[in-house]
């Protein structure tokens, strides 16, 4: 168990769990016309292909949610065509704190969601080498490279296939832009100042910000200007107070809030603050692409959601975006491996791909459906090499609860200067 723990340290991005779901209304779709057969349907014989299968399957969806139906009914339907049944228990978003010591004691467990990265890290040594079977199917032509790469690179094969994709930035209503002749959106932090004064001018809270994301949206001004090498370097080694480019980024979110330009009351505890973007009294909040489907399901309609990359300072380090994926992984000791990749191809491709992008609110994991909100995602993913991390190695260090707990103090006004904010982080890291 010592070991597992260990491992799970060195991972990365684990509030990207925390909020992921929801659902949202369909929109036009932009993209090519979605596959019409999964794996287990290309593949399937005159006979029931996996007669007397049986598969155990841990969910990070809870029983009732769109995207747990759309799982069950794939789970059903693949049951029909091939004779599997996959028993799913619905474990919730706490499924990451169970997941290592099922693993580690060889529990009954064959397939199971998590984000990609602690898949990628902290799992990798109880996950199944998916290589082969995914160029059996053409995987390549129909997912994200820089997912898959990671994935390589991280655990020295292909160990998930990715279920929820996910990219990350300033989401704002595009109602409230065009209420306040806002036509442009901001490319650089200066322009983002004058559109939040804009806002403010006319009645409206900037920026919606919710503790929850607080670590999320201090990282993507941090990263402008340090990038996430030397994030890493003072994280590990300390030098925070030292550093100009780190105190000047805490100093611009000092400055920023000092201006009024969050929402009242934030960071609000989740998900009040980024409802309120939902109720069109706030604008816009940073936050991973997910963020539409959750205020969306709050307020009952959709949003007119526009999407812009986290805005340039001066002396801009690295404008990467975030990109992440919460995806589905095989366990090492399944005895049905390729039955198990056969269901999850069901569930990301075909019919349930398609309805966790129409009725979740997501990405499409199949580059070749069509896509329901935030037309251009996928091309934006496709063309995504290296991206933004959540927190890069920050969230693996032993006093990353303590770091956290201080951005959302950061936005809360509890320091004076950015010189004070970054003397208190060297005190948790080196």
């Amino acid at each position: 168990m010592k070991k597992i723990v260990a491992l799970l340290m060195a991972s990365a991005m684990a509030a990207s769990l925390a909020a992921c779901g929801g659902s949202a209304q369909s929109s036009e779709a932009t993209s090519t016309a979605p596959a019409e057969s999964t794996a287990a349907e290309s593949t399937a014989t005159d006979g029931k292909k996996y007669e007397g299968v049986e598969l155990t399957m841990w969910s990070m969806w809870s029983a009732g949610e769109v995207q747990a139906n759309a799982i069950q009914a794939a789970a059903d339907a693949f049951e029909a065509e091939t004779g599997a049944h996959v028993n799913i228990e619905w474990k919730g978003r706490d499924v990451n704190t169970l997941i290592s010591a099922a693993l580690e004691s060889g529990e009954k467990l064959d397939i199971f969601e998590d984000d990609y990265n602690r898949i990628g890290h902290a799992y990798a040594p109880y996950t199944y080498d998916l290589t082969e079977m995914a160029d059996a199917v053409g995987y390549d032509d129909f997912s994200y490279a820089c997912f898959n790469d990671q994935s390589k690179e991280w655990a020295g094969y292909l160990n998930s296939i990715v279920e929820q994709p996910q990219i990350g930035g300033i989401f704002y209503n595009k109602d409230v832009f065009d209420a306040c002749g806002i036509t442009d959106t901001p490319k650089t932090w200066d322009e983002f100042l004058t559109v939040c004064q804009t806002l403010k001018d006319n009645g409206y809270e900037p920026l919606a910000l919710d503790g929850a994301y607080a670590n999320f949206n201090f990282y993507n001004h941090l990263v402008r200007h340090l990038g996430e090498d030397a994030i890493a370097e003072l994280g590990k080694n300390g030098g925070w107070a030292d550093n100009e480019a780190a105190v000047a980024a805490a100093q611009e979110i000092i400055d920023f809030v000092n201006a009024g330009y969050l929402a009242e009351g934030a960071p609000d505890a989740y998900p009040a603050s980024q409802t309120k973007v939902g109720l069109g009294t706030a604008a816009m909040v940073a936050c991973a692409n997910y963020v539409t489907s959750e205020v969306d399901a709050a307020v009952g309609e959709p949003v007119n959601w526009g999407f812009f990359n986290y805005p340039e300072v001066e002396g801009n380090v690295d404008a990467s975006a975030y990109a992440g994926a919460n995806s589905l992984a095989i366990s090492s000791n399944c005895e049905n491996p390729q039955a198990a990749f056969d269901f999850i191809m069901t569930i990301v491709t075909g019919t349930c791909g398609q309805e966790l992008v129409d009725k979740g609110g997501q990405i499409p994991a199949d580059t070749r459906l069509k896509e329901s909100v935030l037309a251009g995602s996928v091309e934006t993913l496709k063309n995504t090499t290296t991206p933004m991390s959540w927190c890069g190695a920050l969230n693996t260090l032993d006093g990353w609860s303590s770091i956290k707990s201080s951005m959302i103090e950061l936005f809360e006004g509890k320091y004076a200067t950015g010189a004070d904010y970054c003397a208190y982080l060297d005190t948790l890291c080196g």
